[in-house]
């Protein structure tokens, strides 16, 4: 290693105070500079007034999201900056301009209270939705303020009215009726676990002081969270607690009307579901019951009752296969509907449940190249109807309304924000190191076929995030008008084969993700579509470690790299903010046997002076309070003494997306694809 060495006193070590002065006006400089580099032409004001455009203009898809009559949406515009909270009618929301019954005006409200509120969600009481739980954060932080409303009046209910309000913290609640909720918060010393989110989930009754609450549940410092929650399904009410012994497993019980907990005997890796009489179980693991092994990534289901009682005859409902996984799933009243991926493509499936076993059926063709969703299942409310969303690179989202074994019809369609004629779609699989087929997509212009030109190929691969085919009108302003070409890497670490394109490259076998990405773009370089010095690499958060190492340890593949939100340093990691909950990930540097994999890889410990490394842009955002800005500042810092071309922005807020609002979205999309164009177009950043 020749970078900051474990064993040396960290010299930008004050870069990890977050609001210090001296940190502020050293990002400030950074900014300045960035800014007038990238920032100052008429073309990137130009892309940047365009894609600003795209985000606020009203022909967007307004997506819907379904309780009961309700069609609930949160909305940004440009008049609208900070956004409105608001609902409207299915039969409304069908018609081309839709009356819409304003909730909450965010930027109103912010005005008056001299807050710089972000909208975090909210939680709607059910059935009656006369109530809902509104989670805000200052400048976008994952802490938040929950304060509850009144949908009816259309006001906040204050404390001294009897109200419900937690203070910010990375907080969770929920409904129990409407005098009742579930809460985990900062109660004060010990309420939350290392990596800062609650230990102890309490039972907290209207009209009595948070420090009077039930408590339900505690668990240990050293748990990534615990949580409750209730399950109103008529008839089938249930209270459940969970225990997330760290960021892949998780104790589930249900909580008896005695308090008595009662444990769901399943593997903790896995992800249970119940609805009426039905226990789902997805496996990430092979489990044996009886003789029957069930492998992993298989959908398993058994009559709740009889499990409780101790039977273990799971029927088998999906089975994965080399190219085949389970992507999602989701109730109607009456039917379960499968979305799957094949190869990375999705396919649908409907699963009945009946006398003699279950039932499949395909529910709706899907288009090649591209992502359908289903979503606004409401099986206690909306029967068998659900609406599907589908997107392809080149082709901007329809949003239709279906049920199952009824009419399928177009509600909304998106518009094109870009010029894709022209524009081909293809998918390819490169051979990584230890022989596995790895696949990504490429766009371009068909008459770049059969010669090079410069190309970004973005990537991810962690926490089982399976990326899927999407249509991105900023990136087709900002990179395919211009003649580039994109490539999207479905590389292991995420989960679009599986749990176990996810599990077989954790911890001490994370040097598979890195290998998968290289390899991919050696085989674009091969295949003749681009040159190493035409190809820019991005990626965030996790995909920012991605980028990290790619400079580090891959710097001749690439001739430009931007890198955001992102960890770098991993010697430090577990200490800063919620690293903590990320240890099952890539392991525990506290423990000498782990560090010696993670040293080999961790970007800041592997900077070489000496090394020639492509120009780099780092982001990140002060107010992210998920991945510290300390790793892209530090990183920044250590590459600029050493002689590197770097390139470094910070905005001042924004949160782990690295934007508050569509102004600062549209901005960082614009300097991204600027840099890539100074770089790999015109080679003069």
């Amino acid at each position: 290693m020749t970078g900051v060495d474990e064993g040396v006193t960290d010299p930008y070590l004050w870069l990890e105070e977050v609001t210090s002065e001296r940190a502020l006006d050293w990002a400030r400089a950074h900014n300045e500079v960035v800014l007038e580099r990238f920032t100052a032409s008429e073309r990137f004001s130009g892309l940047e007034s365009r894609i600003l455009d795209m985000l606020d203009t009203d022909t967007r898809i307004a997506y819907p999201g379904r309780r009961g009559r309700w069609l609930y949406n949160y909305w940004r515009d440009g008049a609208h900056p900070k956004g409105l909270w608001r609902r409207t009618t299915f039969a409304e929301y069908t018609r081309d301009e839709p009356d819409w019954e304003v909730l909450i005006d965010l930027d109103a409200l912010a005005e008056a209270e001299g807050e710089n509120w972000v909208w975090g969600g909210a939680a709607v009481l059910r059935p009656e939705q006369q109530r809902a739980l509104i989670s805000l954060s200052r400048g976008g932080a994952d802490a938040k303020v929950v304060r509850e409303f009144d949908i009816e009046a259309k006001v906040f209910i204050e404390p001294e009215n009897g109200g419900f309000l937690l203070p910010e913290a990375k907080s969770e609640i929920r409904w129990i009726d409407i005098d009742t909720v579930y809460v985990g918060t900062d109660f004060g010393p010990g309420a939350l676990t290392d990596s800062g989110y609650p230990r102890i989930a309490k039972r907290w009754k209207r009209g009595t002081p948070l420090t009077d609450a039930e408590t339900v549940f505690e668990g240990d410092a050293t748990d990534v969270a615990v949580s409750a929650g209730y399950d109103r399904t008529p008839g089938y009410e249930r209270h459940f607690v969970g225990r997330a012994t760290d960021f892949f497993n998780e104790e589930v019980y249900l909580l008896e009307s005695d308090g008595t907990l009662r444990h769901l005997d399943v593997p903790t890796d896995a992800s249970e579901s119940w609805y009426k009489d039905w226990l789902l179980v997805q496996l990430k693991s092979p489990w044996e019951l009886d003789g029957v092994t069930h492998p992993s990534g298989a959908l398993i289901a058994i009559d709740f009752e009889r499990f409780l009682s101790g039977a273990r005859d799971f029927d088998e409902i999906f089975t994965p296969d080399s190219h085949t996984a389970l992507h999602g799933y989701g109730w109607t009243e009456n039917h379960l509907l499968l979305i799957t991926l094949q190869d990375v493509q999705t396919k649908l499936h409907v699963l009945t449940p009946g006398p003699d076993g279950w039932t499949r059926e395909v529910l709706a063709d899907t288009p090649p190249m591209a992502t359908t969703s289903v979503m606004n299942l409401d099986p206690l409310e909306g029967g068998d109807e659900f609406m599907l969303s589908t997107s392809g690179f080149t082709s901007p989202t329809t949003l239709l309304s279906s049920s199952v074994s009824g009419h399928t019809e177009v509600l909304k369609r998106e518009p094109e924000f870009f010029d894709a004629a022209g524009v081909q779609t293809e998918q390819f699989f490169a051979r990584s190191d230890d022989g596995t087929m790895i696949p990504y997509f490429v766009l371009r212009h068909g008459d770049r076929q059969g010669s090079p030109g410069p190309t970004v190929m973005s990537g991810y691969g962690g926490f089982e995030v399976s990326r899927t085919p999407a249509y991105s009108g900023a990136a087709g302003m900002g990179w395919l008008e211009r003649g580039g070409t994109w490539v999207m890497t479905n590389i292991r670490g995420g989960g679009e084969y599986g749990p176990e394109w996810h599990t077989s490259a954790q911890k001490a076998n994370r040097h598979k993700v890195y290998e998968d990405f290289s390899s991919i773009a050696r085989d674009l370089v091969a295949r003749g579509i681009t040159t190493h010095d035409q190809l820019g690499a991005v990626g965030g958060s996790n995909g920012g470690l991605l980028m990290g190492v790619m400079l580090t340890r891959y710097p001749e593949l690439f001739g430009a790299i931007v890198c955001q939100v992102p960890l770098l340093d991993m010697k430090r990691y577990h200490l800063l903010l919620a690293g903590a909950s990320w240890v099952a990930e890539y392991g525990d540097p506290e423990k000498p046997q782990e560090w010696e994999y993670i040293a080999r890889y961790s970007p800041y410990q592997n900077t070489d002076p000496e090394g020639e490394y492509p120009p780099i842009l780092l982001t990140t955002s002060t107010r992210d309070d998920r991945v510290h800005p300390g790793h892209a500042r530090k990183m920044a810092a250590l590459l600029e003494s050493q002689g590197h071309p770097i390139w470094y922005h910070e905005n001042i807020e924004g949160g782990h997306g690295g934007a508050a609002d569509n102004k600062q979205s549209a901005f960082q999309a614009a300097l991204i694809y600027e840099f890539f164009t100074r770089t790999l177009i015109e080679k003069d950043a």
